[in-house]
């Protein structure tokens, strides 16, 4: 007696194999298709050059290609909202500097939050800055400065990039230290402001060192002091503003790295091990130092690293920025 082959058998050894190949699709291994390296800012600025530095050496990690993408405007809030709603999937990869610390008090109105919002991958590098003075401005050294800056602070005038850029941070930190108010003068860009200073239209300007460096060297502006604990290599007969007086004294434009929340623990630990890989590549540290940009210490460049000094920077920052009524909308 011959036994009948149940009907639904086909369809269960259908189903079981779908089933199969479903789980096998689940489990490719991150990544299997290109990876999104947002930027905040316009192609050929400081954040831009060093995400397209890392990102080759990242993708070999990685075994992908890094696309590097700029998506500008609004002091890099709108590209930070786009990855924050982004799939929870490691495919939009997202670089900013100092700008998600100081984003909550700029903004009244944000459409992120930078401590919920993001899986953090860890700190990249940071940019020193330096106090720079016209080259025909009267005060010699910082202490001068000081004093000068005290007897005419209605005729001194201090220029920035604009509201929320790091200049203008670097201005009202250095304002509020002194207590004084000083007449601030806003471009559209460190360009303009440093061609400004250079030209003696404006008396100071706080900028990085990606750009100022050869004009302190070639003595056409007063470098007043730099805003790193310790001195710079590059500049290293410029004292720190710290030991010229303003203990604790520090700016630097710190970039980190950052996923939407949600992204599973595997894959943020594989974008940080490529970041990790790209900065210890050798090319990439000898064009960074060539750059006066620093790779920050093993230790920073964790979650860890980068969620405990986002959170002491906003802490930081918030109060100056709200003290100032300096906000971006």
């Amino acid at each position: 007696m011959k036994l009948r082959k149940p009907l639904f058998a086909g369809f269960y050894a259908i189903a079981t194999l779908g089933f199969i190949a479903g789980n096998a699709l689940a489990a490719d291994p991150y990544p299997n298709k290109p990876v999104t390296l947002v930027v905040p800012f316009a192609a050929g600025g400081p954040t831009d050059a060093v995400a397209r530095l890392i990102a080759v050496p990242m993708g070999k990690d990685l075994g992908q290609t890094v696309i590097v993408e700029n998506t500008v405007g609004a002091g890099g809030t709108i590209a930070a909202t786009r990855v924050a709603r982004s799939a929870p999937d490691g495919y939009m990869i997202f670089i900013h500097h100092m700008g998600m610390a100081t984003a909550p008090a700029l903004y009244k109105k944000l459409n992120f939050d930078p401590m919920k919002d993001f899986e953090y991958i860890g700190q990249v590098v940071d940019v020193p800055m330096v106090l720079l003075g016209r080259k025909n401005f009267p005060p010699n050294n910082f202490k001068e400065l000081e004093t000068y800056i005290k007897a005419n602070k209605d005729k001194v005038t201090l220029a920035n990039a604009g509201p929320g850029a790091v200049s203008q941070l670097c201005g009202l930190l250095f304002m509020s230290r002194e207590g004084v108010e000083l007449t601030t003068v806003p471009y559209k860009g460190t360009g303009p402001a440093l061609t400004d200073l250079l030209g003696g239209q404006v008396d100071l300007l706080c900028d990085q060192t990606t750009q100022t460096v050869p004009y302190i060297k070639d003595g056409l502006v007063k470098a007043y002091g730099v805003t790193t604990p310790k001195r710079l290599p590059a500049l290293p007969n410029i004292p720190t503003l710290d030991e010229q007086g303003l203990k604790g004294f520090e700016v630097k434009v710190w970039h980190g790295m950052y996923v939407s929340k949600g992204t599973p623990p595997a894959v943020v630990n594989k974008i940080n091990k490529a970041l990790n890989v790209a900065l210890n590549d050798p090319e990439v540290k000898t064009r960074l130092a060539e750059s006066n940009i620093e790779i920050v210490s093993p230790a920073k460049r964790t979650p860890k690293g980068l969620q405990e000094h986002l959170e002491a920077e906003i802490n930081k920052w918030g109060p100056v920025i709200r003290k100032a009524g300096a906000y971006a909308d």
